[in-house]
């Protein structure tokens, strides 16, 4: 492959895995557009509850997601979430969100309006006036590797065993990770897990996807360990140090 030729990154992984943190640096160290997929969810989830859209009536919740104007910021050092011009990228980490956006993540007809989008973004970050210029983008979440973009020339599914998932949320949502935090997060992270599971695949491979196991990686272990993905998979040579 052509090392001026776009590159399309998909990692999908359960809660915890880390994959939003890789993601942002695998797209940085490469110079590539960063897709949160997983934002596009939590974003929908917020509109529907700031229109006062039930969450249980599945046909007002898919109308409501596709007439939803929202606008991903595709810069990995700086993503942002704007909905109806309002920036929700931290209203939509809250505990509310996060408890309710499994409603509106296995709705079917929500899925298949986002995947729409999800791979709109993909393709428009292949051509020259996308956000990357054409090199491509890093895309993250559930379903990316095998249903939004199965044709990537990099596919990774990333995982980490329980223990390190839920550390790592309790870190993200309570700034600790002593036991009370862990116990606090755990029916979160899981069950959202649970519920995800229902309507995609991301906790086991599917085939041509690359495992990597984050469980004993910090960050940036786990970057270099996906960038040695991106080598092996593309023949690109990547710098192994950090962007300054």
């Amino acid at each position: 492959m052509s090392t001026d030729a776009p590159l399309t990154v998909a990692i999908d992984g359960p809660s915890g895995s880390g994959k939003s943190s890789v993601a942002k640096g695998v797209a940085r160290r490469v110079g590539l557009a960063y897709l949160d997929t997983g934002a596009m969810y939590r974003a929908a989830t917020w509109w529907c509850l700031h229109r006062g859209v039930e969450l249980s009536d599945g046909a007002a919740v898919a109308h409501a997601v596709r007439v939803m104007p929202l606008v991903m910021g595709l810069d990995p050092a700086a993503p942002t979430v704007h909905v109806e011009g309002v920036d929700v990228g931290e209203q939509i980490r809250t505990t509310q969100i996060s408890t309710a956006v499994s409603a509106v993540a296995t709705n079917l007809d929500v899925r298949a309006e986002l995947r729409r989008l999800q791979r709109a973004v993909v393709d428009a970050e292949r051509e020259p006036l996308g956000f990357s210029g054409g090199r491509g983008v890093v895309a993250e979440g559930r379903d990316i590797t095998t249903v939004v973009a199965p044709d990537a020339e990099v596919r990774v599914l990333l995982t980490a065993s329980e223990e390190a998932r839920l550390a790592r949320r309790s870190l993200d949502v309570h700034g600790t990770a002593d036991a009370a935090a862990v116990a606090a997060t755990r029916d979160q992270v899981l069950r959202r897990d649970r519920d995800d599971s229902t309507v995609s695949q991301f906790q086991v491979a599917a085939d041509g996807v690359v495992t990597v196991d984050s469980s004993d990686l910090d960050l940036e272990q786990t970057i270099d360990a996906v960038l040695v993905v991106v080598e092996q998979v593309t023949g690109r040579t990547v710098d192994p140090r950090p962007a300054p």
